[in-house]
């Protein structure tokens, strides 16, 4: 089945709902999106979204502690642009009814938005909706979505491959026409067309065996640009949360950076804080030293776990502050009210992606990548937190101003309809959900947080080995669900340890015992292609 549209959207959370609201008037909008409307690396979000709104902080703040916690590889035009069109977008947000926590003004002189502080922030500046607020995000944008006449979803749709010129266009330059994805349920893959499309598909968590990721980051549209020959780089800076709820055998859970911004501290088994060796700010240093810290913390001791302790700040600022996590403690049997919480650090968010200019296009016309799947310069070797999400509302703006001036043609008419390979369903699945669990295992323990050469080497040759299999695997079989997913994250972990082997250096994210320091020498993005043909 073929559907035409004047911009195509892949993906779900912040980034991409908010560039279809911003085009719709201008055109039909299709968005694509691999389950349900609402699951996306947003919804999960705890933390916030980080905007300079108070008298006491000021934009050239937010810029320094960007460009520190980046070290050294932020673009530092692209972090003083979106700094500073933060407020606007914010603005938006809450035009469109999102609901952001308040608080009292002292003197009962009104109330004001309610600002927290996080790892690597030398001002409260994180607006949050208690400790839920990409959930509250997702709300406000699928309510304005679904009152749109100009918007059409389709859920449980999974990319498969990016359409290009190449075959149906060789007089012309090369340009991306759109989307072939395969729908769930039916099991059909359907061919969607558009002059502009929009990869928001977010990261790839899931390549990793601990992450606060859901099932869904599997870094596909990473894999589908690479495929295309579109520019990719810093795959190698992956972002470890420092605090994963720890609890064996069960779905992880993200502890929120705040409750360390609202005084949390952590400890080791005997209660003792460890953070005071590792960085001048302890606790609130930022995340890349705190996770190395932890893991540090773990294989001295032998322990399976930290802790984090916000016990002795009141039960009623807790309860009401992070109610979330209060819940979702106690139901494992932890009241963080009394008693410090078993954490561990788990992969989180993907600095690296596909390159992008300010406006979100890609080295390929006519596809453009916003939110955590593109790499735009602003996180360098490490993502300052909750700057995620106001990258996410300001590249989805400017990629909206300038899709909806750009005087594309429409795709040709005669795009053909997916040729599937192998018609045969794969009689022995188990294959493929051994060669996802290996990928997963061999990236947290070769590809980590702490790296070294020989750990990369191993990587490198298991996955070429894995990915022979899994390309078998699709030309000779019929496509499932699993089996893409598998084949874009395998893409993912291979070019993650592409770009680590590259850089003899240890800087932000990347930590490697044969490089313990940094170099000028490596003061650039690591940019990977796929090789001409």
């Amino acid at each position: 089945m073929k559907h035409e549209f004047d911009f195509l959207v892949v993906g779900s959370g912040i980034a991409g709902l908010s560039f279809a609201l911003k085009v719709a008037d201008s055109g039909r909008v299709g968005i694509v999106t691999k389950k349900s409307r609402a699951e996306s690396n947003t919804n999960y979000a705890q933390g916030g979204i980080a905007c300079v709104t108070s008298a006491e902080d000021s934009f050239e703040l937010h810029v320094q502690d960007t460009l520190r916690c980046g070290a050294g590889l932020c673009r530092e035009e692209v972090v003083r642009t979106i700094v500073q069109e933060g407020p606007a977008r914010i603005r938006e947000l809450i035009e469109l009814g999102m609901r952001f926590t308040e608080r009292e003004l002292e003197g009962g002189g009104g109330r004001e938005l309610d600002l927290g502080r996080e790892g690597g922030h030398s001002k409260r500046r994180v607006l949050h909706a208690k400790d839920a607020t990409g959930r509250e995000v997702e709300r406000a944008l699928l309510a304005a979505i679904e009152a749109h006449d100009n918007i059409e979803v389709f859920e449980d749709h999974i990319g498969v491959n990016l359409i290009t010129g190449r075959k149906v266009e060789p007089a012309r330059p090369d340009r991306c026409l759109g989307l072939y994805a395969l729908e769930r349920k039916a099991g059909d893959v359907h061919t969607f067309t558009a002059p502009v499309t929009v990869l928001a598909t977010g990261g790839c968590g899931q390549v990793y065996l601990h992450t606060t990721n859901p099932d869904i980051a599997t870094g596909d549209g990473v894999a589908m640009a690479w495929r295309t020959g579109a520019t990719v780089a810093n795959m190698e800076f992956v972002q470890f949360h420092p605090t994963c709820l720890y609890r064996p055998g069960e779905t992880p859970f993200l502890i929120s950076e705040a409750l360390r911004g609202e005084g949390g501290r952590l400890v080791d088994r005997g209660g003792n804080a460890f953070m005071e060796r590792a960085h001048p700010k302890k606790d609130l240093a930022p995340r890349d030293i705190v996770a190395r810290a932890i893991d540090a913390e773990m294989k001295r001791s032998g322990a399976p776990c930290v802790f984090l302790d916000l016990s002795h700040r009141p039960a009623d600022f807790i309860r009401d502050r992070f109610p979330m996590i209060h819940e979702t403690c106690l139901r494992c049997g932890i009241d963080i009210t009394r008693e410090p919480i078993p954490v561990v650090p788990a992969a989180h968010y993907q600095c690296g992606g596909v390159v992008t200019d300010m406006h979100g296009a890609t080295t390929l016309p006519g596809l453009y990548a916003i939110g955590e799947v593109a790499h735009t310069g602003l996180h360098g070797a490490n993502r300052l937190a909750s700057n995620s999400l106001l990258e996410a509302i300001v590249t989805a703006h400017r990629a909206a101003l300038q899709a909806r001036n750009r005087d594309l043609p429409p795709p040709p008419p005669q795009i053909p309809h997916w040729e599937a390979g192998g018609l045969t369903i794969p009689d022995e699945m188990v294959v493929i959900s051994h060669n996802w669990d290996e990928i997963r295992r061999l990236m947290w323990d070769y590809v980590g947080i702490v790296r070294t050469d020989r750990r990369l080497h191993r990587a490198h040759t298991r996955l070429h080995n894995l990915w022979r299999e899994i390309n078998d695997f699709y030309w000779n079989f019929r496509l499932t669900p699993d089996l893409v997913e598998l084949r874009n994250l395998a893409r993912v972990a291979m070019l993650i340890v592409e770009c680590a082997t590259a850089r003899h250096e240890s800087r932000g994210l990347h930590f490697t015992l044969d490089y313990p320091d940094p170099s000028d020498a490596f003061l650039h993005d690591t940019v990977v292609r796929r090789p001409s043909f």
